[in-house]
């Protein structure tokens, strides 16, 4: 009998951590560097699995129309393991308007600890970015299927002002 054992690429990164720097296309192919914002304003990192999926569409609507709730408070993207091509078709019908960060080799969300290997895409997850480059704050959802909660979000990023 085998026992599965969490790695590094399965186990989300500790609140505390040095958020480990990164430079991916957006859908516009524009180079989005992590590092640029450290010591300016905390980032949010929004992980979702996939463009096109029912829970990732209605969530990244959702949160693109509130986008002023969290803008004001930090940087905020998209990160899946989609193309730049798909996030940019998905962009223009959806309307949304964050960045769609895409993360084709699954490097940074590896490096997170967000991949779900059985399905190769990663948890739908949050990890908030503080200006000093360390992990603030970390939620995965244990239900792939049903979306974040949005207050909860904003509610971490009001008390890092």
């Amino acid at each position: 009998m085998t026992t599965a054992v969490p790695t590094r690429e399965s186990t989300p990164i500790e609140i505390g951590a040095e958020a480990p720097d990164f430079t991916l296309p957006d859908q516009d192919k524009k180079e989005f560097k992590l590092n640029e914002f450290k010591g300016k304003r905390p980032v949010v990192l929004f992980f979702y699995p996939l463009d096109w999926s029912p829970t990732c569409t209605k969530e990244n609507a959702c949160f693109s129309n509130d986008l002023s709730r969290f803008a004001t408070h930090a940087e905020v993207v998209g990160i899946s393991i989609d193309s730049t091509w798909s996030h940019k078709a998905w962009q223009e019908k959806m309307g949304l308007k964050h960045r769609l960060l895409s993360d084709m080799h699954r490097k940074v969300t590896k490096d997170y600890g967000l991949f779900l290997a059985a399905a190769n895409i990663s948890q739908r997850a949050t990890v908030v970015v503080g200006k000093d480059g360390k992990v603030a704050w970390v939620k995965v959802e244990k239900d792939i299927t049903k979306e974040r909660d949005y207050n909860e979000v904003e509610q971490v990023l009001s008390k890092l002002q």
